[in-house]
């Protein structure tokens, strides 16, 4: 038993960061990576050839299953839905192989436009690394097919991406000047942080007060900052941890009664383009201030 899970704990970041991209949640990620290996545990390990491949096939499987019901939930989900944000310190991408390059809300949002076997065969193929031979027969379907699946998927990802920058160091650097803005309501400091075409994505699930829409535009956006500090003068004394999001610089928030929400911002030629806040509480439960 020792030796399989050991050898299983090789691949388990890898696996839990393709299963979070399949699911768009950590938690139910790890309930899969947990699944497959009690399957891992009951196999003949005399057959399995390639281990990792063994078990991209059964967590892909496995997700597609649960996706089913998933796509349900998002028919009746109540506004804007994002995916269960990642803190780095407890689900690090620098430590998950080839899986690492990109957990960003941006993409996240749009794997989640594709269909199952789409984001099956792209991940599979283009990020995990198997052949197309290799996800025909993990997704059951001709090669052709899945060729086919994973250029579609590819497409919309590229014309779906946002040219944003990736420096962590200017994203930190936005994301405090951002927080110092929005205690000392300096309106005019907010302003001059937010690209004019910024975009504020909330997802209160329904379950805390959050727009129902996305957000355009920076004045917008400043406004909706406003309004919220003059109706409701408790949130200045809100907690905040500097944290990456999704590898994106941003916070995580206790406000006054104890609830957790989490900010995290994109930023494009030294101004904010993207901000995504969290405060669905299914979604942060894993989450500590």
């Amino acid at each position: 038993m020792t030796d399989d899970a050991s050898s299983f704990e090789t691949h388990r970041r890898a696996l839990t960061g393709l299963a979070y991209r399949m699911l768009g949640s950590r938690t139910e990620a790890e309930d899969v990576v947990q699944d497959a290996y009690l399957r891992w545990h009951g196999a003949e390990r005399d057959t399995i050839q390639e281990p990792r491949r063994y078990l991209g096939t059964i967590v892909t499987r496995l997700c597609l299953d649960r996706m089913k019901s998933a796509r349900a939930r998002r028919e009746i989900y109540v506004g804007q839905w994002l995916p269960e944000p990642v803190i780095e310190e407890g689900f690090d991408p620098a430590e998950a192989g080839d899986l690492a390059h990109d957990l960003s809300i941006a993409l996240m949002l749009t794997l989640e436009r594709l269909s199952p076997l789409e984001r099956a065969a792209f991940l599979l193929h283009d990020v995990f690394g198997l052949s197309f031979t290799e996800v025909a027969e993990a997704l059951g379907r001709e090669e052709a097919a899945c060729r086919q699946l994973a250029t579609r998927a590819r497409v919309h990802i590229e014309a779906g991406r946002p040219r944003y920058s990736a420096s962590r160091e200017e994203g930190a650097r936005l994301a405090a000047a951002f927080h110092a803005a929005s205690q000392t309501g300096d309106v005019e400091a907010l302003r001059q942080l937010l690209a004019e075409d910024a975009v504020l994505y909330p997802d209160g699930g329904g379950k805390r007060a959050a727009p129902l829409n996305p957000i355009y535009g920076a004045e917008k956006i400043v406004r909706f900052f406003e309004g919220i500090a003059r109706k409701n003068s408790a949130l200045f004394s809100t907690e905040a941890r500097a944290a990456f999001v999704n590898g994106l610089a941003g916070f995580v928030l206790r406000e006054p009664d104890g609830a957790i929400d989490t900010l995290a911002f994109a930023h494009r030629d030294g101004q904010i383009a993207a901000i995504y806040l969290t405060r669905n509480p299914d979604k942060l439960r894993h989450v500590r201030f």
